[in-house]
């Protein structure tokens, strides 16, 4: 497999992206889809990703199948379908609805630092997953996330956090993932193999 890079994304085989920024080191997966979003630095997203109108921090775990911002129907006019917008699809004379699409676009989504997205799990726009948290697989995720939680199911509900608010409060200020690179090279045997705590013992004067 080639390396990551500081200057470009690694865009797997049929990987799309379309008015989206990329940090250093990110990865897009097979036949993944982003559309106008940022991804922070040392993020990837799996195969088969559908990402919209979504801002995403550091070092996110993005796994396979799985999808971000998915965009509305329009619910409160006559009809439901996409000739209402996408309406040059229909006929020559007709153009697209520039207004509806700015609003979809203008709905975004917010995945924070070091966040673990599982298989398969959907997060609907307008919704923001904090620093530090873990969405189960499958799960549908339709309110915000608090930093370090865990959350499961459908809708997705918390079951527990990741760290005790001492140690999460501790990460937080730590804010290893603005660490350079070579910072990161030099803990990398102390991110391998030294719990939170111990991390921060190590990192952190108290």
């Amino acid at each position: 497999m080639p390396k990551l890079s500081p200057d470009q994304p690694l865009l797997h085989p049929g990987a799309e992206c379309a008015n989206s920024t990329f940090g250093r080191y990110c990865e897009v997966g097979d036949d993944a889809r982003v559309l106008n979003s940022e991804f922070g630095d040392y993020s990837y997203c799996e195969r088969l990703c559908d990402i919209a109108n979504t801002t995403i921090g550091k070092f996110a775990n993005i796994a396979a199948m799985v999808r971000i911002g998915p965009t509305d129907h329009p619910m409160t006019t006559a009809s439901l379908h996409h000739f209402l917008y996408r309406s040059e699809y229909y006929w020559d004379d007709a153009e697209p609805d520039p207004d509806f699409f700015a609003a979809r676009s203008a709905r975004r989504t917010v995945i924070g630092h070091d966040t673990w997205i599982g298989h398969g799990a959907i997060i609907k726009p307008e919704v923001t997953i904090g620093h530090g948290a873990i969405v189960a697989a499958g799960a549908v995720v339709t309110k915000d996330v608090p930093d370090w939680t865990i959350v499961a199911g459908c809708p997705a509900r918390p079951l527990r956090r990741r760290f005790a608010p001492d140690i999460a409060r501790r990460l937080e200020q730590l804010a290893w993932w603005d660490w350079d690179h070579a910072r990161l090279r030099q803990a990398l045997p102390d991110f391998r193999s030294l719990s939170a705590e111990k991390f921060l013992e190590r990192y952190t004067s108290g």
